[in-house]
Order: C-alpha cells, then structure tokens, then sequence
C-alpha cells in the first residue's frame, strides 16, 4: 500500500499572499494551485565540532585564526572519527605590549585538503635529507619554490616552512588568517598567480601591493624639476616645476613666492641677527647688517645695523635696506684706517642719511600711475652698535632701540638709546610720566628719521665702557613693544643667549610673534666680553 505524501501546510499563498482555507487546494482569491508548492527539504543539521578539554584554552586565545571556528571550513576535521586538531598556544604578549606571533600554515599540525599530512607532522617523521630540487612535484615535502598563501612573497626550498627569497619570513600581522595546506595543493604551481616584486639583491624588500602601470604624474614631474632646474630662473617652491616670473608668481601653478626678506638670519662669529615680516604686514620694511673688521693695532671690531622703514612713507623697505649698507660699509670703512669709534657711527648715520636721501630722486617719467609714490619721500629709522677694544658704541635716530643685558642676571638693566617720538619729548618736558605718555596713541609718532623729508638730521651717539660681560640687545619696536622695559627684556632674553647669539635672536623674535607679531621684528644680539682685572666703568653720551 503506498502512501500519499502530505503537502506542507501554508500560512500565505504565494501568489497573493492571502491565507488560505484549511484544506483547499487552490487559493480562493487568486486560484493560486496550492499542491504545486515544492517539498520542503529535508533537514540536514551542521555537525559540531567538538574541541578536546585539554586544548580549549588555546582555542580561545584571541587573535586565533577563526576559519578553524566555520563549520566546514575544514572538512578533515569535521570527519567522524578524525582526530581532533592539537593547536599549539599561541605566546602571550610582552611588557612591550607587541603582538603575539601568527603560526604560519606550516607550524600547524594536521593534514591538508587531499589527505596528507602537514609538513610539521612530515618533518617529525621523515629521514633528513638534502633540500629538494626546483621542480620537484608539490606533495613531496614542500614545493621548491612558490608563495606563501599568508604573506604572497616568494620562497625557496625548506624543510622546515616557507623562507622567503632574500631572507627569513617577517611575523605575519596579528589576527591575519592562515589557512592550512593553501601552499601544498596539487599543481598549484601551474596556476597562473600574483607574484610581488622580490627585494633587489641588497636592497630593501618591497610594500607587496602591485607596481603602478604607470609612474605617478606628481613623482614624475617633480623628480624632473629636481633633476634638471628650470634654466635662467628659480624654481616654484609649490610645484617645483614651474619658473618664478619677475613678480614672484609661479608661471605654472600661479602659486606666489616667499620673498627673501620675509625671515632672514645671519650668524658671523660672536654677532648674530634674526628679521621676520611678522604676522600682521605683507611685506617685511626692516634691514640689518652684521659685519667684523680688525682695527690698526689688529685687535677686532664687531658691529650691529638695525633699521625700520616708516610705513608711512613710500618704499620703506629700500630705505631700510640701502641705509643698513651704507652705515655698515661706512663703519667698516672707518673703524679699519683708525677713526674712533663714536666719530665713526656718527659719519656712518650721516652716510645712511645720503643715501635714503637718494631715493627721493627718482628718473622721470618714473611710475606716474602710483600716486602714492610722490606724496612723501622714502624713510627710515636707525640704530647700531660697536664693539671695539674696551668700548661699547651706540648711535641711533628714530624709535628703534639698543639695551644692556648683564651676564649675571642680578645686575641692574639698562636701555642705552632715547626715542625720538612724541611720547619721548612729553617725559623730557615734564607733562607726562613715561606710562602715561606711552599709553596715549600719539605715542608711537616719531620726531627724527632718516629721508629727505626729515625737518633736521641729528644723530645720536653714546659711549660705554662695560665693567661686566653682558649682551647687547639691538632692536626695532616690533620687538620691544612686547618688552618695552630693560626689565622685560633682560626676562625675555634666554639664558644661553651669551653663548648662542642666534639662537637668543630666534627667541626673541618668536617671543614678539607670540605676543601678536603685529610690525615687521628685527633683532641683533652682540656679546660683550670683559676681562676679570677690568677696572670701573665710564658713559658718555652726545
């Protein structure tokens, strides 16, 4: 007697989705035929993969490969009556906290996709032999050469795992998977597979990833602007490849230069100076010159220009420039035939003052669209220091300023220049204190200057004979503005600025940055050394 096989019962036709009548065959909204639905499969439960007590601990170890935990994954172990997989414990982590290593396929025991044993299980058993040949057929130990399934790389014949060509095989990365048996599968040395690049012979391994089709654009054109510069010109510090037209404009990317005067330094032997545009001006309007010579006897003269060009006035930045030349070769000049010291900066601002004045006589014809260019002439402020013999030399006209820094920090300070400015005059004549007269915003408007506007040139000299070592601070007022006591100069002046000039300027210079950066920052440190057996001191001033 054969039986009928029973329908599955159905909670929704699966025309219409309307539920249907108990034991109707066909749907009553839509006539749906309910017997054609197919037989439901027979259930066929995953079998468990049971782990050994003794070996479970390892099995959780974090970082284990988790193709072992996939039902199926391997199918050896899923067998009835195989043996179990003995996973070797992973190594704990160090103080160093660095990553428990990976077992490669080759360090696991057990057997691969076509039945036979691993290499490990091999290598315990088989009689020690010389390594096999290239070309030997996969299965007889390792294959003689080939890819590691984890890494890619290339290895060599090894009785013991896969050795990469060049070298021993790196620690995979922690949590990669291995599986075991990938390099043993019959004629998978006939598959074509990805092959990275081996390392050079001495050289340094590659990434792994693909080399590029073709070399990258950028690297190309940047590698070509390196190799062969542009010719007649400089080169664009953006692209590197394009040429700096005479405006300061990259003819390539349009990417504007930094211009040469926006931070300059200089170190020459025991002076060093340091100039920043600042943050607040697009143009940096201060100069300096740093410079040494030998005076007749052969003993030597060290010497320190700072000058700060007026905004105000058109091109302050030439008139900052050629009057820190002229005062410098002028010094130079003077203090190598045997002028004295004071008479020599006084003739050196008279020579800085010409050539400013010079400025103002322009060609004709010259620049007529610039309306600005003719209101008032080129000018600037100046300030410098000498240091020859015993003495210490200090000429000035204009704000910008020179202090004295003692060596031994508990001495007094000193400011050793007089503004030429508004607030200046208002403390000389008795109707202001100086924080009164500093804090009015007339403060800052200058009585002297040099250019061929200034009402009368009169310039300022003042010698010193120092009892003590110490530092010369030469400065304009885009530094002592954010330290405008000797005090708060001597704080902001670092400790090892005797030692290291430059080093002391680039601190300084940081410190008006930091402390809003708002005027162009010039800053000269001159070191003065004094002998133990130095006896008093003397100041004269003109």
């Amino acid at each position: 007697m054969s039986q009928s096989h029973q329908q599955p019962a159905l909670s929704k036709c699966p025309g219409c989705e309307e539920p249907p009548a108990a034991g109707d065959l066909f749907c009553g909204a839509c006539g749906y035929d309910l017997s054609a639905v197919p037989d439901r499969p027979h259930d066929r439960p995953t079998m468990a993969i049971t782990v050994p007590p003794d070996t479970a601990e390892a099995s959780a170890v974090p970082g284990a490969s988790e193709a072992s935990a996939v039902p199926g994954a391997s199918e050896a172990s899923a067998v009835p009556g195989a043996e179990a997989v003995r996973w070797p414990a992973a190594a704990e982590t160090d103080s160093s906290d660095v990553p428990a290593p990976v077992h490669r396929p080759s360090d696991l025991p057990g057997t691969d996709s076509g039945g036979r044993p691993l290499a490990a299980e091999r290598e315990q058993t088989r009689e020690p032999g010389p390594a096999a040949e290239p070309g030997a057929a996969v299965g007889q130990g390792f294959a003689a050469a080939g890819q590691d399934a984890a890494s890619g790389k290339e290895f060599a014949a090894a009785g013991r795992g896969p050795e990469p060509v060049g070298g021993p095989e790196p620690a995979a990365a922690p949590g990669a998977s291995a599986v075991p048996g990938a390099s043993a599968v019959p004629g998978a040395s006939a598959v074509p597979v990805r092959r990275d690049d081996p390392a050079e012979p001495g050289g340094v391994e590659h990434s792994g990833d693909f080399a590029p089709a073709a070399p990258d654009p950028r690297t190309a054109e940047h590698a070509a602007a390196a190799a062969a510069p542009v010719a007649g010109g400089k080169v664009c510090v953006a692209c590197r490849s394009g040429r700096v037209d005479p405006d300061g404009y990259c003819e390539n990317c349009g990417h504007a230069q930094p211009r040469e005067r926006d931070h300059m330094e200089q170190e020459l032997g025991s002076v060093a100076a340091v100039s920043d545009r600042g943050l607040r001006h697009h143009r940096n309007e201060d100069s300096f010159a740093v410079s040494s010579t030998a005076l007749p006897d052969g003993s030597p003269a060290v010497v320190a220009i700072v000058c700060d060009g007026v905004s105000s006035a058109s091109r302050p930045d030439e008139a900052s420039a050629a009057a820190a030349n002229a005062a410098n070769e002028s010094l130079l000049e003077s203090l190598a035939r045997g002028t004295h010291p004071q008479q020599a900066m006084h003739e050196a601002i008279v020579a800085a003052s010409d050539a400013v004045n010079a400025l103002a006589q322009e060609p004709a014809g010259a620049m007529e669209h610039d309306a600005h260019r003719h209101q008032n002439a080129p000018a600037c402020t100046l300030v410098g220091a000498v240091m020859a013999g015993e003495l210490l030399i200090v000429g000035w006209v204009g704000d910008s300023r020179a202090y004295w820094v003692p060596e031994d920090r508990t001495q007094p300070t000193a400011r050793l220049t007089e503004d030429d400015s508004w607030a200046a005059q208002m403390v000389a004549a008795g109707l202001m204190n100086e924080a009164e007269a500093y804090a009015d915003e007339r403060a800052h408007a200058i009585t002297g200057w040099l250019g061929a506007d200034a009402y009368e040139l009169e310039p300022h000299t003042a010698a010193f004979k120092p009892d003590r070592s110490g530092l010369v601070v030469v400065c304009t007022d885009g530094l002592w503005n954010y330290a405008e006591s000797a005090e708060e100069m001597a704080a902001a002046v670092p400790a090892d600025a005797q030692e290291r000039p430059l080093r002391g300027a680039q601190v300084l210079v940081g410190h008006a940055l930091d402390g809003g950066g708002h005027d162009n920052v010039t800053v000269a440190l001159l070191p003065f050394a004094v002998r133990p057996q130095g006896a008093g001191s003397a100041c004269e001033t003109v």
